[in-house]
């Protein structure tokens, strides 16, 4: 991919991800924080505010706060701060690596806002499920992460079988 389209596409993804997760949040805090959960859909989405001291389904929420900043802060910042230079130095990624890891960097950078700007907590406020089947509180920026995972899982398994094809086409 070249350089430039390469660039834009991950500002592109980088500042829609972080935008709609962070407008997301705003919404939630001014129209759910003081509210009961709210039911849609019969009760497969619930809209419910809450503030995660913890990583992905409040894991880590109980180690001391110090712990918390260094893994869920510092850490996660300095992953970020890596996988942003990776994306910008990397001249091998297609489009849909670039969109994925892109999806993943907002998605970690919509979440470590939220760290540093509201008592390292982290705004959740969506749940899923059918019946007593649930997930964990979660929010945008968690949906954009595992939607960045999902599409490297994907295209990891789609190269294998594209470059096979590739290779019985140059050969026939």
């Amino acid at each position: 991919m070249r350089r430039p389209r390469k660039i834009f596409l991950m500002i592109a993804v980088l500042l829609s991800t972080v935008g709609l997760d962070q407008i997301t949040k705003m919404i939630a805090r001014t129209e759910i924080e003081s509210r009961s959960p709210i039911l849609l859909f019969g009760g497969i989405l619930r809209l419910q505010y809450v503030e995660n001291p913890g990583a992905f389904l409040s894991l880590g929420a109980g180690l001391s706060e110090r712990t918390r900043f260094w893994l869920f802060t510092v850490i996660v910042g300095s992953f970020l701060a890596g996988l942003f230079l990776y994306l910008l130095l990397n001249r091998h990624l297609n489009s849909i690596d670039v969109t994925a890891l892109s999806l993943i960097l907002g998605g970690g950078v919509g979440n470590l806002i939220d760290r540093l700007f509201r008592d390292d907590r982290v705004i959740d406020f969506m749940v899923i499920g059918l019946g007593p089947l649930r997930t964990g509180v979660f929010n945008m920026a968690d949906v954009a992460i595992t939607v960045g995972v999902g599409l490297l899982f994907w295209a990891g398994i789609r190269s294998p079988r594209r470059r096979e094809l590739q290779k019985r086409s140059l050969h026939s």
